[in-house]
């Protein structure tokens, strides 16, 4: 049941992917603008997820479950009879507050699982978040590409796994006191959101346009600020030292990286077989069908291969089928065995890696920090995803899909390289 909800959640992430060129003529703006339909929803969930996990921690995680579905039924027929796109901005907002359903899934998983399942499990949890992604693209198809029955079966399915949740999972003893940071989300929201729009509209502004500049400089003082007030914050939103740990950082910047890559990937996809081979929306569904099938299939050997491999080399060589994958693009897209063959590697790849991310995050830190460790490791995975939406609309904004598959492929091998590097760490070497 956790796994379904968490992959109803993650449908919401790339279910508008394919109607973005579709929404640019319904609404009559630009593809950086409508681009905001994607990132404000993977913007939100960056934000949600260490909010709603301490939340978590305070009055018991399949509570808080419940209450992330609830803002994604709200958010879903919001969307659906939206008529202006602030309004569908809006309701992509509060579908985004479901992306912590994965963290609180695992967090809850940790407190009733045995130990000698828990990685099989922490690994079909991870891996619906791939499988999940390529669903949204799959249920855009099936329904034609209208945003508005796509919505409206969203939040079917939300109440369906409201309701499964609410019956089928129990509560597991909440072990938090204290406070959310609420303040520590507004300004990571804010950062992230001059961020992001500074990246997306840059291109268009100019890159050294008073606004764009001003924009930048802005996100890095309101940085600063943040870093500043959670240092000195007894629960902050990030564990800002957990973001620099040495048993960590290998993992987080992967995270990151295979994020960025995934999203890159499949929203220029959709874009290169929309535009240059005249596909309809299923059609871009069924180019990444692949991707998702294996992704699931992955998902299952996960366990058993982290019995005789490390989290971190499954990470690594996931990365590298994920590097060839967006370099088999970026050199050829103009076949649909192009696209079919580079979904073949990127389901393998992506399907690795994520399964293994969360075991991977975990892995040299002390047992009090595994929490924290996973919450952060979950969020810079949708910030990755957030940053390739603002930087894909950039780029094909000026007529860069190839250029945007390098900027992936090289994404993704850095993730295979800090993988690498985080698998040659010992306990001892972290005393």
């Amino acid at each position: 049941m956790l796994a379904f909800a968490v992959a109803v959640g993650t449908l919401q992430m790339t279910v508008v992917v394919p109607l973005l060129p579709g929404l640019e003529e319904k609404l009559q703006a630009p593809s950086t603008t409508v681009s905001w339909t994607l990132t404000a929803g993977l913007l939100s969930g960056a934000v949600s997820i260490p909010l709603l996990a301490r939340l978590g921690d305070m009055y018991g995680r399949r509570t808080t479950s419940l209450v992330a579905l609830g803002m994604l039924v709200a958010g879903s027929i919001l969307s659906a009879v939206a008529g202006t796109l602030p309004l569908l901005i809006v309701g992509r907002v509060l579908q985004g507050t479901a992306a912590p359903l994965l963290p609180l899934a695992m967090g809850l998983v940790r407190q009733v699982v045995p130990g000698h399942r828990l990685p099989s499990a922490i690994g079909v949890l991870s891996a619906t978040i791939g499988v999940g992604s390529g669903g949204g693209m799959i249920l855009a198809g099936v329904l034609d590409g209208n945003h508005r029955a796509v919505f409206w079966a969203l939040a079917g399915l939300a109440v369906l796994s409201f309701v499964l949740v609410a019956v089928v999972v129990r509560e597991a003893p909440a072990r938090g006191s204290g406070r959310p940071d609420l303040a520590g989300a507004v300004l990571v929201a804010v950062w992230l959101v001059c961020l992001l729009l500074a990246i997306s509209k840059g291109a268009t502004w100019g890159w050294i346009s008073p606004l764009t500049l001003g924009l930048f400089v802005v996100a890095v003082a309101v940085a600063a600020v943040w870093v500043a007030t959670a240092r000195r914050t007894a629960s902050p939103l990030i564990e800002i030292p957990m973001l620099l740990h040495r048993g960590t950082v290998g993992a987080t910047v992967a995270s990151f990286l295979l994020g960025f890559a995934l999203f890159a990937t499949i929203t220029t996809v959709s874009a290169v077989a929309q535009g240059a081979l005249g596909a309809s929306v299923l059609q871009v569904g069924i180019y990444l069908l692949p991707t998702t099938v294996l992704m699931l299939v992955v998902s299952v050997l996960a366990g058993p291969l982290m019995r005789r491999f490390t989290a971190s080399a499954l990470v690594a060589g996931g990365s590298v089928l994920v590097t060839a994958a967006t370099l088999w693009l970026a050199v050829s897209r103009s076949s649909g065995v192009d696209l079919y063959g580079a979904a073949t590697l990127l389901g393998l790849g992506i399907g690795l890696g994520y399964a293994a991310l969360g075991t991977m995050a975990v892995e040299h830190v002390e047992p009090a920090k595994t929490a924290a460790a996973g919450g952060v490791n979950a969020l810079v995975r949708v910030v990755g995803s957030s940053v390739a939406g603002a930087v894909g609309a950039a780029v094909l904004s000026s007529g860069g899909a190839g250029w945007t598959f390098g900027v992936a492929a090289g994404a993704a091998l850095l993730a295979a390289l800090f993988s690498a590097f985080h698998g040659n760490l010992s306990r001892k070497e972290l005393a």
